[in-house]
């Protein structure tokens, strides 16, 4: 039995040795990703109304958190032969954050948040942080393997892609109403901006789209 046990880990130190490499590299994207976006807010922190900015900056440093706790759990565990809890816990935790805090990012978005307002109506505020503490709860229960969270989950997701659709239509036609009203008016100095504004909005649209399908795609089989 002892012979089977030590023979087994070296196995499994080869068969998972790219692992630690590979999580290093996708830290090194998340986390640049994250300080550039941060040190941009930071920069541009006189110009804005309120801190917000700072939520959409932290997405890719909670992911680059994981990446880290991703790395040194591997690494621990190939090159050390121990494997933490705590840091295979840290990566459950810091998946589910990023997970809640990249749909929250996408519903302010979708509200116009950074492209047509810098400030968010109360009523937006806590839509969107109530659907993201049942993401995050949701998330939590569906890890865990508890009955029923699936279902839950699933709402909750078709909930926030619903909201997300829907503000961002009744955005592209207030851009589309202004650019006309531009054009009509004959005012140049607005058509660029309220252009940019709109294209900016229709990828968003078409990301959320291939998001979408991506979503039920990998769901449903």
């Amino acid at each position: 039995m002892q012979e089977a046990s030590s023979s087994s880990l070296p196995a499994l130190s080869s068969a998972y040795q790219p692992l630690p490499s590979l999580y290093l590299g996708f830290l090194a994207i998340w986390a640049a990703s994250g300080i550039s976006w941060a040190f941009s807010s930071w920069r541009n922190r006189h110009f804005q109304a309120n801190n917000l900015q700072w939520i959409l900056a932290l997405v890719p440093l909670i992911k680059a958190l994981q990446m880290a706790l991703s790395f040194l759990f591997w690494y621990s565990c190939v090159h050390l032969h121990t494997c933490s809890l705590w840091m295979s816990f840290g990566v459950y935790v810091t998946g589910i954050l990023f997970q809640t805090a990249s749909f929250v990012s996408f519903m302010l978005i979708s509200h116009g948040y950074c492209i047509m307002y810098e400030r968010l109506s109360i009523r937006e505020r806590r839509t969107t942080a109530g659907l993201g503490c049942l993401l995050y709860l949701s998330l939590i229960g569906y890890k865990a393997a508890v009955p029923y969270f699936t279902g839950f989950l699933l709402m909750n997701y078709f909930a926030s892609f619903y909201i997300i659709f829907c503000r961002t239509s009744q955005c592209l036609l207030v851009l589309r109403e202004q650019l006309n009203f531009v054009e009509e008016e004959d005012i140049h100095s607005l058509h660029g901006t309220l252009n940019t504004k709109y294209t900016m909005f229709k990828r968003f649209q078409g990301t959320m789209q291939v998001a979408a399908v991506a979503f039920i795609m990998f769901r449903c089989t």
